[in-house]
């Protein structure tokens, strides 16, 4: 069979050829035709054939995706946003495992994930085409977490604070931080540093001032800082803020905060990545952990159990089900109530009594 033909009307829109211009060259319905790229089962695999070939024959590139989710309401895809730099979440493995498993979550209801990583313009989150939001990080009062809420569209909020009708996710931060601080106080230390995740969109990283912990924007930071004080009312803390959520940042304040307070004995760190950068740090000042210094994490990554590394345990895998499953129950229009996860302290080679 030679090949069809364009159409005048396609060449007068610029060579662009329609469904139904397909259906006119076989002699068959446009339904016929929608039928062979939607639901194929409806044909047979010669006439399914046929229709294909003709249609690249024609230059016809498929049914219009944007036209398609008109007609059903809805994209398929779900916005995570987040208010770091798009490299964190791949660089940040607690990031990355829970966000795999959200995915796995969504894949078997055919729902794509698209990461809308935004720290300064909210116009993506304004914009997107989407059926329903993940928070993953946004600081409270932010444009970014407003431009959300305003959407009105399913929510479903990730360690955050509560903002109905949104449902809010998370672990019990403040409970695993007051844990592993009131270990390092039976321990017998006194003099604790505390490397803070970012408090703020803006962390400048380096020693936290009064007036700075008072007006914390992200809740995880806050509840945590918040628990280690309560578990730890014999001991100063000396908290600092890391600019960035990386090892190279956990070393830097960790040599910053140990050289300034040579009295701390201990280091409470708010991520795993923080604490294996601290663990470098320490070697770098020639400290022996956990001789000369105990270095507790947050998280329970994977590779924390091969370095000795203390740390707090969180179901970072199992916050991702709950937030993927949490979504699909709103966009069926089923009710959802918010969920806290346990965390639990994990003790291992990096604590031990303070040097006398």
């Amino acid at each position: 069979m030679p090949p069809a033909k364009p159409s005048a009307a396609s060449a007068a829109r610029g060579g662009r050829i329609t469904l139904r211009e397909v259906a006119q060259a076989l002699d068959v319905s446009v339904a016929t035709v929608s039928n062979a790229y939607n639901r194929p089962d409806q044909l047979s695999r010669e006439l399914r054939e046929r229709i294909l070939d003709t249609a690249r024959s024609l230059g016809y590139r498929g049914p219009d995706p944007l036209a398609r989710s008109l007609r059903r309401g809805r994209t398929g895809v779900i916005g995570v946003v987040y208010d770091a730099p798009l490299e964190y979440a791949f660089a940040d493995p607690a990031a990355a495992m829970f966000l795999g498993s959200v995915a796995h979550a969504l894949q078997e209801h055919a729902l794509n994930l698209l990461l809308l990583a935004s720290p300064e313009d909210v116009s993506p989150v304004s914009s997107a085409s989407v059926d329903g939001f993940i928070v993953y990080c946004a600081a409270e009062g932010s444009d970014l977490l407003t431009a959300v809420m305003d959407r009105g569209l399913p929510t479903v909020l990730v360690d955050q604070y509560p903002h109905p009708p949104a449902v809010q996710i998370g672990i019990d931060d403040a409970g695993g931080a007051r844990e592993a601080a009131a270990h390092l106080q039976a321990l017998g230390h006194r003099h604790v540093g505390v490397l803070c995740l970012e408090l703020g969109p803006d962390a400048p990283g380096g020693p936290v001032s009064v007036p700075r912990e008072q007006v914390i924007g992200y809740r995880t930071s806050a509840e945590r800082l918040a628990g280690y004080r309560a578990g730890a009312p014999q001991a100063t803390i000396y908290p600092s803020e890391v600019a960035q959520n990386t090892p190279d940042e956990g070393e830097h304040r960790a040599v910053e905060l140990l050289t300034a307070h040579p009295a701390v004995t201990a280091l409470l760190c708010m991520s795993d990545v923080i604490a294996q950068g601290a663990l470098r740090g320490a070697h770098r000042l020639g400290l022996s952990v956990p001789d000369d210094l105990s270095i507790i994490g947050y998280d329970d990554l994977p590779s924390s159990a091969a370095l000795g590394l203390s740390t707090v345990w969180q179901p970072t895998a199992d916050k991702g089900r709950h937030v993927g499953e949490t979504l699909l129950a709103l966009l069926a229009g089923r009710a959802a109530t918010n969920v806290t996860l346990p965390t639990r302290l994990v003790v291992r080679e990096s604590t031990a009594r303070p040097r006398p």
